[in-house]
């Protein structure tokens, strides 16, 4: 038991000696840790700024977003419909969903080669 007073001093004269190095080792530590971290900040920005002049060529962008457009036989005016295919327009006389809803009704189905049908 009378060792446990003797290793207690021996630890806090340790713990007083490390205090100083370990304050001054910190600071050194968290400059460099900000340099690098500025540094490289900055190195990314410059990039990003460089990448953000440049486009993409056309085709890549179009090839990605769109899927090609087939043969369409049969169309029906309802919400989910964006444009009229063009045998409509023939049949019909009319360009936009609205007026072909307005006229012949909501839900309405034409089909090619077959005649219109009846307005409302």
């Amino acid at each position: 038991m009378a060792r446990r007073p003797a290793q207690d001093s021996i630890d806090s004269i340790v713990r007083e000696a490390m205090d100083g190095v370990v304050r001054r080792a910190s600071v050194a530590i968290a400059r460099a840790v900000a340099d690098l971290a500025a540094a490289q900040l900055s190195e990314q920005l410059e990039v990003g700024v460089a990448r953000a002049g440049r486009r993409r060529p056309r085709a890549v962008v179009a090839a990605r977003t769109t899927r090609p457009r087939g043969d369409i036989s049969r169309w029906a005016a309802d919400r989910r419909a964006r444009r009229v295919p063009n045998f409509v327009i023939e049949l019909t006389g009319l360009k936009t969903k609205k007026q072909i809803v307005q006229k012949y009704g909501d839900g309405v189905v034409f089909e090619k080669g077959k005649p219109a049908p009846k307005p409302r």
